[in-house]
C-alpha cells in the first residue's frame, strides 16, 4: 500500500513536466535611520559695531572724525578711547543723537587722551544703557552723494595776528618757483555694502504709548537711590526661571544682547514720543534687533544673568536719556 502511494506521486510530479521552483529570496528591507530632530539653539544676537578707521585730522583744540557709512557713536567713542557721553557733549548733539555719513565730530586730541585719569580712561570703555539708546544707531544717508551737516562750533580763541615787519630790500635775483607736482589720483574708496554695518531701524510707531506690565512678579527693587551711593534707574521684579517677558508696548527692538555689563541678556525697544523701554538679566533673547513688537509680545525668558543671583527682571521706562520710575506709567495692580 505504501509502495503505492509513492509511484502515485512520482506520477503527478512527472506528469506536471518538471520540478518544483524554490521560493526566490528576497531580502528584508533596511529601515532607514530616523534622523532626531533639530533643535535650534537658542538666539542670542551679539551687538557689534561696525569698525571705526582712526583717520582723524589734528586741528587746534583737537582732532576732527569725519563719519563714514555704518559707524556707530559707541564705536567711534570707543576707537579714540573717549566717552560717548563727551562726545556728545563736545559736538553738541541733540535728541535723537543721530549722526549721519560725513558729519564732522570734535574729538580729543591724542595728547589729551593720554593725559586722561584712569577713571576716565575707564569710561571711555563701558557701555551703559544711556549709551546704547543714544549712540547705538548706524549713521545713515547715501555714502556717495552724503554731505555734512552743519554742528555748532565749540567757542575756542581766535589767533591773535602778528604785525609782519618790513622786509630790507634784496638786490639778489628770485628763485624761480618750481613748478607745483600734480597730486596722483586716488581712487574713491567704494561704499561698503549694506550687510557690512547695522541696518536703520523701521519706522516706530506714531501715538502716546500706554504701557503693561512685562511679567506679574512682585517688585524687588524700586526705582530710586540704593544705599551704598547706587541707584536704580528702573524696577526689578520677581521671576520664576523661564518665565515669559513681554513686550510693555509697541515697538521696534533696538537691541538685543549682553554687551551691557551687570545687566546680563538685555532687550531695548523704542516706542513712540521717544520712550524706551529695557528688559534686563534675561536667559533668553526671542528677538532680535530691527523685530517690530506688539504690546504682549512675548520677547524673552527670564533669568539670572548679570550681576543678579536669583531669577528676576530689571525693567526700565525712559524718555530719551530720562530715565522715570515704571510704577508711575503702569497700571495699577489688584
Amino acid at each position: 500500500m505504501r509502495r503505492a502511494a509513492v509511484l502515485l506521486t512520482a506520477g503527478l510530479l512527472a506528469g506536471c513536466g518538471g520540478r518544483v521552483a524554490a521560493p526566490r529570496y528576497v531580502p528584508a528591507p533596511t529601515p532607514r535611520p530616523i534622523a532626531a530632530p533639530a533643535v535650534a539653539p537658542a538666539p542670542k544676537p551679539p551687538w557689534q559695531a561696525h569698525r571705526v578707521v582712526t583717520d582723524a585730522v589734528a586741528v587746534p583744540g583737537g582732532r576732527i572724525h569725519t563719519v563714514k557709512y555704518g559707524e556707530t557713536g559707541i564705536a567711534i567713542a570707543r576707537a579714540y578711547g573717549v566717552s560717548w557721553s563727551r562726545i556728545i557733549a563736545t559736538n553738541h548733539l541733540k535728541a535723537p543723537y543721530t549722526i549721519e555719513i560725513g558729519d564732522r565730530l570734535l574729538l580729543p586730541s591724542a595728547k589729551q587722551v593720554a593725559a586722561m585719569s584712569v577713571e576716565d580712561r575707564a569710561k571711555a570703555f563701558k557701555i551703559d544703557i544711556d549709551d546704547l539708546i543714544t549712540g547705538a544707531e548706524p549713521a545713515g544717508g547715501d555714502p556717495v552723494t552724503a554731505k555734512p551737516r552743519p554742528r555748532p562750533r565749540p567757542a575756542t580763541r581766535a589767533p591773535v595776528a602778528l604785525a609782519a615787519a618790513p622786509e630790507a630790500p634784496s638786490t639778489a635775483p628770485k628763485a624761480t618757483p618750481k613748478p607745483a607736482a600734480s597730486r596722483p589720483f586716488v581712487p574713491r574708496p567704494t561704499p561698503a555694502p549694506a550687510t557690512a554695518a547695522l541696518a536703520p531701524l523701521p519706522a516706530l510707531p506714531t501715538g502716546t504709548p500706554v504701557f503693561a506690565w512685562p511679567i506679574e512678579g512682585r517688585v524687588l527693587s524700586s526705582f530710586g537711590p540704593k544705599p551704598g551711593g547706587r541707584y536704580n534707574d528702573g524696577i526689578n521684579l520677581k521671576a520664576s526661571p523661564g518665565t515669559a517677558v513681554r513686550a510693555a508696548a509697541d515697538g521696534v527692538v533696538a537691541y538685543a544682547g549682553d554687551a551691557v555689563a551687570g545687566f546680563g541678556n538685555l532687550i531695548l525697544i523704542k516706542h513712540a514720543d521717544g520712550w524706551v523701554s529695557a528688559y534686563g538679566h534675561n536667559e533668553t533673547l526671542l528677538v532680535a534687533r530691527g523685530a517690530k513688537v506688539a504690546k504682549g509680545d512675548v520677547i524673552a525668558r527670564s533669568g539670572a544673568t548679570g550681576a543678579v543671583d536669583e531669577p528676576q527682571l530689571h525693567f526700565e521706562l525712559r524718555r530719551g536719556r530720562a530715565a522715570t520710575d515704571p510704577v508711575k506709567l503702569l497700571p495699577p495692580r489688584s
